[in-house]
Protein backbone atom coordinates (compact mmCIF):
# COMPACT_ATOMS: atom_id res chain seq x y z
CA UNK A 1 0.00 0.00 0.00
CA UNK A 2 1.51 3.35 -1.13
CA UNK A 3 1.49 6.39 1.37
CA UNK A 4 0.88 9.76 0.94
CA UNK A 5 3.57 12.16 2.49
CA UNK A 6 3.48 16.01 2.07
CA UNK A 7 7.57 15.86 3.44
CA UNK A 8 10.03 17.18 0.28
CA UNK A 9 12.67 15.40 2.54
CA UNK A 10 11.17 12.40 3.09
CA UNK A 11 10.12 12.34 -0.58
CA UNK A 12 13.49 13.12 -1.61
CA UNK A 13 14.23 10.02 0.61
CA UNK A 14 12.02 7.69 -0.78
CA UNK A 15 12.99 8.16 -4.16
CA UNK A 16 17.23 7.34 -3.26
CA UNK A 17 15.48 4.15 -1.51
CA UNK A 18 14.48 3.16 -4.33
CA UNK A 19 16.71 4.66 -7.65
CA UNK A 20 17.80 1.80 -9.03
CA UNK A 21 15.40 -0.86 -8.61
CA UNK A 22 14.26 -2.88 -11.10
CA UNK A 23 10.66 -4.29 -12.34
CA UNK A 24 7.13 -2.92 -12.26
CA UNK A 25 6.48 -1.86 -8.61
CA UNK A 26 5.91 1.48 -6.61
CA UNK A 27 6.42 3.19 -3.50
CA UNK A 28 5.73 6.50 -2.34
CA UNK A 29 3.43 9.32 -3.63
CA UNK A 30 2.85 13.02 -2.84
CA UNK A 31 0.84 15.65 -2.85
CA UNK A 32 2.05 19.28 -4.29
CA UNK A 33 1.26 22.30 -2.29
CA UNK A 34 -1.42 22.96 -4.65
CA UNK A 35 -3.45 20.11 -3.56
CA UNK A 36 -2.97 18.76 -7.33
CA UNK A 37 -1.17 14.56 -6.94
CA UNK A 38 2.26 14.63 -8.39
CA UNK A 39 3.38 10.91 -9.29
CA UNK A 40 6.92 9.82 -7.77
CA UNK A 41 6.08 6.39 -7.77
CA UNK A 42 8.96 3.99 -7.75
CA UNK A 43 10.05 0.72 -8.87
CA UNK A 44 11.00 -2.34 -6.33
CA UNK A 45 12.35 -5.42 -7.17
CA UNK A 46 11.06 -8.91 -7.45
CA UNK A 47 12.13 -9.78 -3.88
CA UNK A 48 10.31 -6.58 -2.41
CA UNK A 49 7.09 -7.19 -4.17
CA UNK A 50 7.27 -10.83 -3.39
CA UNK A 51 7.79 -9.70 0.21
CA UNK A 52 4.97 -7.26 0.18
CA UNK A 53 2.68 -10.04 -0.50
CA UNK A 54 3.44 -11.94 2.15
CA UNK A 55 2.96 -9.30 4.37
CA UNK A 56 -0.19 -8.83 3.24
CA UNK A 57 -0.79 -12.14 4.51
CA UNK A 58 -0.74 -14.17 1.11
CA UNK A 59 1.04 -17.82 1.56
CA UNK A 60 3.97 -18.20 -0.71
CA UNK A 61 4.23 -22.07 -1.05
CA UNK A 62 6.88 -22.01 -3.23
CA UNK A 63 9.25 -19.01 -3.28
CA UNK A 64 11.57 -19.57 -6.10
CA UNK A 65 8.34 -20.45 -8.30
CA UNK A 66 6.71 -17.58 -7.13
CA UNK A 67 9.57 -15.27 -8.43
CA UNK A 68 9.57 -16.67 -11.46
CA UNK A 69 6.14 -15.65 -11.76
CA UNK A 70 6.34 -12.33 -11.15
CA UNK A 71 9.53 -12.14 -13.77
CA UNK A 72 7.04 -13.31 -16.16
CA UNK A 73 3.64 -12.24 -15.44
CA UNK A 74 4.03 -9.04 -13.80
CA UNK A 75 3.03 -7.87 -10.31
CA UNK A 76 0.03 -5.73 -11.49
CA UNK A 77 -1.16 -8.24 -14.15
CA UNK A 78 -1.64 -10.85 -11.37
CA UNK A 79 -3.29 -8.01 -9.30
CA UNK A 80 -6.31 -9.30 -11.31
CA UNK A 81 -6.33 -12.28 -9.90
CA UNK A 82 -5.17 -11.73 -6.20
CA UNK A 83 -7.99 -8.96 -6.08
CA UNK A 84 -10.54 -11.80 -4.76
CA UNK A 85 -9.04 -13.29 -2.36
CA UNK A 86 -8.09 -9.56 -0.71
CA UNK A 87 -10.12 -8.82 2.72
CA UNK A 88 -9.69 -4.82 2.38
CA UNK A 89 -9.36 -3.04 -0.88
CA UNK A 90 -7.21 -0.08 1.08
CA UNK A 91 -4.70 -1.88 2.74
CA UNK A 92 -4.93 -4.79 -0.03
CA UNK A 93 -4.47 -7.35 2.96
CA UNK A 94 -5.59 -11.30 2.03
CA UNK A 95 -7.90 -13.33 4.03
CA UNK A 96 -6.96 -16.19 5.74
CA UNK A 97 -5.27 -19.37 3.96
CA UNK A 98 -5.34 -17.17 0.40
CA UNK A 99 -2.45 -18.51 -2.25
CA UNK A 100 -0.41 -17.73 -4.52
CA UNK A 101 -0.74 -20.40 -6.71
CA UNK A 102 -4.92 -20.12 -6.25
CA UNK A 103 -4.34 -16.83 -8.39
CA UNK A 104 -1.83 -17.94 -10.89
CA UNK A 105 -4.20 -21.21 -11.85
CA UNK A 106 -6.78 -18.50 -12.16
CA UNK A 107 -4.29 -16.41 -14.38
CA UNK A 108 -3.81 -20.07 -16.42
CA UNK A 109 -7.56 -20.49 -17.26
CA UNK A 110 -8.02 -16.73 -18.49
CA UNK A 111 -5.15 -16.95 -20.84
CA UNK A 112 -6.72 -20.55 -21.94
CA UNK A 113 -9.80 -18.74 -22.22
CA UNK A 114 -8.76 -16.01 -23.68
CA UNK A 115 -6.59 -18.07 -26.78
CA UNK A 116 -10.04 -19.65 -27.02
CA UNK A 117 -11.90 -16.90 -27.71
CA UNK A 118 -9.77 -15.31 -29.91
CA UNK A 119 -9.62 -18.25 -32.49
CA UNK A 120 -13.33 -18.37 -32.98
CA UNK A 121 -13.29 -14.61 -33.40
CA UNK A 122 -10.77 -14.92 -36.15
CA UNK A 123 -13.11 -17.75 -37.58
CA UNK A 124 -15.98 -14.77 -37.61
CA UNK A 125 -13.81 -12.22 -38.91
CA UNK A 126 -12.72 -14.07 -42.21
CA UNK A 127 -16.17 -14.90 -42.35
CA UNK A 128 -17.61 -11.72 -41.80
CA UNK A 129 -14.57 -9.98 -44.24
CA UNK A 130 -15.68 -13.00 -46.95
CA UNK A 131 -19.37 -12.18 -47.33
CA UNK A 132 -19.37 -8.16 -46.73
CA UNK A 133 -16.61 -8.18 -49.62
CA UNK A 134 -19.05 -10.42 -51.67
CA UNK A 135 -22.41 -9.17 -50.95
CA UNK A 136 -21.48 -5.16 -51.30
CA UNK A 137 -19.36 -6.01 -54.33
CA UNK A 138 -22.14 -7.15 -55.84
CA UNK A 139 -24.52 -4.98 -55.21
CA UNK A 140 -22.04 -1.51 -55.68
CA UNK A 141 -19.28 -2.84 -57.59
CA UNK A 142 -15.27 -3.21 -56.66
CA UNK A 143 -14.95 0.03 -55.22
CA UNK A 144 -17.86 0.65 -53.02
CA UNK A 145 -15.93 1.26 -50.04
CA UNK A 146 -15.10 4.15 -51.53
CA UNK A 147 -17.91 5.91 -52.16
CA UNK A 148 -19.59 8.69 -49.95
CA UNK A 149 -23.27 8.29 -51.14
CA UNK A 150 -23.17 5.02 -49.99
CA UNK A 151 -22.91 5.36 -46.08
CA UNK A 152 -24.99 7.38 -43.62
CA UNK A 153 -22.33 9.22 -41.91
CA UNK A 154 -19.69 10.94 -44.17
CA UNK A 155 -17.39 11.72 -40.58
CA UNK A 156 -17.31 7.91 -39.75
CA UNK A 157 -16.38 7.13 -43.17
CA UNK A 158 -14.27 9.83 -43.76
CA UNK A 159 -12.05 7.91 -40.77
CA UNK A 160 -12.88 4.70 -42.14
CA UNK A 161 -11.08 6.19 -45.69
CA UNK A 162 -8.00 7.59 -43.34
CA UNK A 163 -7.74 4.34 -41.80
CA UNK A 164 -7.97 2.60 -44.96
CA UNK A 165 -5.16 4.50 -46.43
CA UNK A 166 -2.89 3.91 -43.56
CA UNK A 167 -3.03 0.54 -43.73
CA UNK A 168 -2.94 -0.24 -47.32
CA UNK A 169 0.29 2.15 -47.60
CA UNK A 170 1.67 -0.34 -44.82
CA UNK A 171 0.53 -3.59 -46.32
CA UNK A 172 3.55 -5.59 -47.60
CA UNK A 173 1.05 -8.33 -49.25
CA UNK A 174 1.85 -9.58 -52.76
CA UNK A 175 -1.39 -8.76 -54.03
CA UNK A 176 -1.42 -4.73 -53.23
CA UNK A 177 2.06 -4.54 -54.48
CA UNK A 178 0.60 -6.45 -57.66
CA UNK A 179 -1.94 -3.56 -57.92
CA UNK A 180 0.13 -0.77 -57.45
CA UNK A 181 2.99 -1.76 -60.47
CA UNK A 182 0.07 -1.80 -62.75
CA UNK A 183 -2.63 0.57 -61.99
CA UNK A 184 -2.70 3.93 -60.95
CA UNK A 185 -6.72 4.63 -60.48
CA UNK A 186 -8.56 3.93 -58.53
CA UNK A 187 -6.49 5.01 -55.19
CA UNK A 188 -7.00 2.14 -53.62
CA UNK A 189 -7.15 -1.71 -55.14
CA UNK A 190 -10.92 -3.27 -55.40
CA UNK A 191 -12.50 -4.44 -52.15
CA UNK A 192 -11.87 -7.82 -52.34
CA UNK A 193 -7.91 -6.54 -52.21
CA UNK A 194 -8.05 -3.85 -50.32
CA UNK A 195 -10.42 -4.60 -47.05
CA UNK A 196 -8.16 -8.02 -46.89
CA UNK A 197 -5.50 -5.61 -44.89
CA UNK A 198 -7.72 -3.21 -42.87
CA UNK A 199 -8.84 -3.84 -39.59
CA UNK A 200 -11.82 -5.90 -37.90
CA UNK A 201 -12.79 -2.26 -36.43
CA UNK A 202 -12.33 -0.38 -39.59
CA UNK A 203 -14.67 -3.41 -41.32
CA UNK A 204 -17.08 -3.01 -38.54
CA UNK A 205 -17.33 0.59 -39.15
CA UNK A 206 -18.12 0.26 -42.94
CA UNK A 207 -20.79 -2.30 -42.11
CA UNK A 208 -22.69 -0.47 -39.49
CA UNK A 209 -22.47 2.91 -41.50
CA UNK A 210 -23.77 1.30 -44.64
CA UNK A 211 -26.95 2.63 -46.48
CA UNK A 212 -28.44 -0.07 -47.98
CA UNK A 213 -29.85 -2.47 -45.57
CA UNK A 214 -31.30 -4.67 -47.96
CA UNK A 215 -27.55 -5.93 -48.75
CA UNK A 216 -26.81 -6.14 -44.87
CA UNK A 217 -30.03 -8.56 -44.33
CA UNK A 218 -28.11 -10.68 -47.08
CA UNK A 219 -24.65 -10.75 -44.72
CA UNK A 220 -26.87 -11.15 -41.89
CA UNK A 221 -28.87 -14.16 -43.27
CA UNK A 222 -25.86 -15.81 -43.98
CA UNK A 223 -24.72 -16.06 -40.08
CA UNK A 224 -28.35 -17.10 -39.81
CA UNK A 225 -29.89 -13.79 -38.05
CA UNK A 226 -33.00 -13.20 -39.06
CA UNK A 227 -32.08 -9.27 -38.38
CA UNK A 228 -28.75 -7.56 -39.83
CA UNK A 229 -28.86 -4.60 -36.18
CA UNK A 230 -28.23 -8.11 -34.47
CA UNK A 231 -25.11 -8.65 -36.56
CA UNK A 232 -24.36 -4.97 -36.20
CA UNK A 233 -24.59 -5.47 -32.49
CA UNK A 234 -22.26 -8.85 -32.25
CA UNK A 235 -19.24 -7.51 -34.56
CA UNK A 236 -19.33 -4.16 -32.38
CA UNK A 237 -18.58 -6.27 -29.20
CA UNK A 238 -16.36 -8.56 -30.80
CA UNK A 239 -13.84 -5.67 -31.78
CA UNK A 240 -14.00 -4.82 -28.23
CA UNK A 241 -13.50 -8.52 -26.62
CA UNK A 242 -11.04 -9.37 -29.85
CA UNK A 243 -8.87 -6.44 -29.09
CA UNK A 244 -8.93 -7.46 -25.45
CA UNK A 245 -7.56 -10.70 -26.08
CA UNK A 246 -4.71 -9.51 -28.78
CA UNK A 247 -3.27 -7.24 -26.11
CA UNK A 248 -3.66 -10.02 -22.93
CA UNK A 249 -5.81 -8.76 -21.43
CA UNK A 250 -7.97 -10.21 -18.32
CA UNK A 251 -11.60 -11.54 -19.94
CA UNK A 252 -12.39 -13.74 -17.03
CA UNK A 253 -14.82 -11.03 -14.38
CA UNK A 254 -14.24 -8.39 -16.88
CA UNK A 255 -17.50 -5.64 -17.22
CA UNK A 256 -17.59 -5.18 -20.84
CA UNK A 257 -18.52 -1.18 -22.38
CA UNK A 258 -21.05 -2.75 -24.83
CA UNK A 259 -23.57 -5.33 -24.39
CA UNK A 260 -24.39 -7.28 -27.52
CA UNK A 261 -28.41 -7.78 -28.42
CA UNK A 262 -29.68 -11.19 -26.93
CA UNK A 263 -32.37 -12.27 -29.18
CA UNK A 264 -35.21 -14.43 -27.73
CA UNK A 265 -35.39 -16.65 -30.44
CA UNK A 266 -33.02 -17.53 -32.89
CA UNK A 267 -33.44 -20.19 -36.20
CA UNK A 268 -29.90 -21.90 -34.94
CA UNK A 269 -29.44 -23.37 -31.49
CA UNK A 270 -29.48 -20.44 -29.06
CA UNK A 271 -29.98 -20.11 -25.26
CA UNK A 272 -32.72 -18.74 -23.08
CA UNK A 273 -32.18 -14.95 -22.70
CA UNK A 274 -32.91 -14.19 -18.94
CA UNK A 275 -29.06 -15.05 -17.79
CA UNK A 276 -26.58 -13.53 -15.10
CA UNK A 277 -25.11 -10.25 -15.64
CA UNK A 278 -25.34 -9.22 -19.68
CA UNK A 279 -22.34 -6.76 -18.94
CA UNK A 280 -19.96 -9.79 -18.36
CA UNK A 281 -18.47 -12.65 -20.78
CA UNK A 282 -21.14 -15.45 -20.75
CA UNK A 283 -23.05 -13.30 -23.47
CA UNK A 284 -20.17 -12.76 -25.29
CA UNK A 285 -19.10 -16.57 -25.37
CA UNK A 286 -22.96 -16.74 -26.58
CA UNK A 287 -23.31 -14.80 -29.85
CA UNK A 288 -19.48 -16.65 -30.96
CA UNK A 289 -20.92 -19.86 -30.29
CA UNK A 290 -23.90 -18.77 -33.02
CA UNK A 291 -21.89 -17.39 -35.51
CA UNK A 292 -19.60 -20.69 -35.47
CA UNK A 293 -22.42 -22.73 -36.37
CA UNK A 294 -22.96 -20.89 -39.66
CA UNK A 295 -19.23 -20.70 -40.45
CA UNK A 296 -17.92 -23.84 -39.41
CA UNK A 297 -19.91 -26.55 -39.07
CA UNK A 298 -17.89 -28.76 -37.15
CA UNK A 299 -15.69 -25.85 -34.99
CA UNK A 300 -15.26 -27.16 -31.63
CA UNK A 301 -15.39 -23.99 -30.15
CA UNK A 302 -18.86 -25.21 -27.93
CA UNK A 303 -17.33 -28.38 -26.70
CA UNK A 304 -13.75 -26.57 -26.09
CA UNK A 305 -15.26 -23.81 -23.81
CA UNK A 306 -17.83 -26.64 -21.78
CA UNK A 307 -14.16 -28.43 -21.24
CA UNK A 308 -12.49 -26.12 -20.15
CA UNK A 309 -15.44 -24.70 -17.56
CA UNK A 310 -15.43 -28.51 -16.79
CA UNK A 311 -11.78 -28.96 -16.13
CA UNK A 312 -11.74 -25.87 -13.84
CA UNK A 313 -14.52 -26.59 -11.44
CA UNK A 314 -12.74 -24.12 -8.81
CA UNK A 315 -13.54 -20.97 -10.98
CA UNK A 316 -16.85 -19.04 -10.02
CA UNK A 317 -18.61 -18.95 -13.61
CA UNK A 318 -20.97 -16.49 -12.02
CA UNK A 319 -18.02 -14.37 -12.07
CA UNK A 320 -17.99 -14.19 -15.64
CA UNK A 321 -22.04 -13.63 -16.09
CA UNK A 322 -22.92 -17.73 -16.62
CA UNK A 323 -26.77 -18.35 -15.56
CA UNK A 324 -27.61 -20.43 -12.79
CA UNK A 325 -28.08 -23.97 -13.29
CA UNK A 326 -26.85 -26.26 -16.15
CA UNK A 327 -25.81 -23.65 -18.22
CA UNK A 328 -24.14 -26.17 -20.30
CA UNK A 329 -27.34 -28.04 -21.30
CA UNK A 330 -28.90 -24.85 -23.19
CA UNK A 331 -29.15 -25.68 -27.09
CA UNK A 332 -26.40 -24.14 -27.99
CA UNK A 333 -23.94 -25.94 -26.19
CA UNK A 334 -25.34 -28.98 -25.97
CA UNK A 335 -26.11 -29.91 -29.22
CA UNK A 336 -23.20 -30.81 -31.76
CA UNK A 337 -23.72 -30.76 -35.36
Amino acid sequence: MPYICNNSSCHASSLNAYHGRTSCFYRVYVTSNNGSMQYTKQAIDFSDQLSLLKQRGLIIDDEDKALRCLRSISYFRLTNYLVPMESDSDTHAFRPNSHLHTAIALYNFDRKLRSLVFTSIQDIEVALRTRIIHYFSLAHGPFWFMRNDLFINDSIHQTCINNIASEVNRSKEEFISEYRRNYTSPEFPPAWKTLEVVSFGTLSKLFCNFKNVKVKKQVARDFNLPQYTYLESWIKCAVVLRNACAHHARIWNKRFPTMPTMPQRLPESWVSTNSFRPNKLYHQLCYLAYMEQSIVPNSDFTEALVKLVKDNPDIQTRSMGFPLGNWQDEPLWSTRC
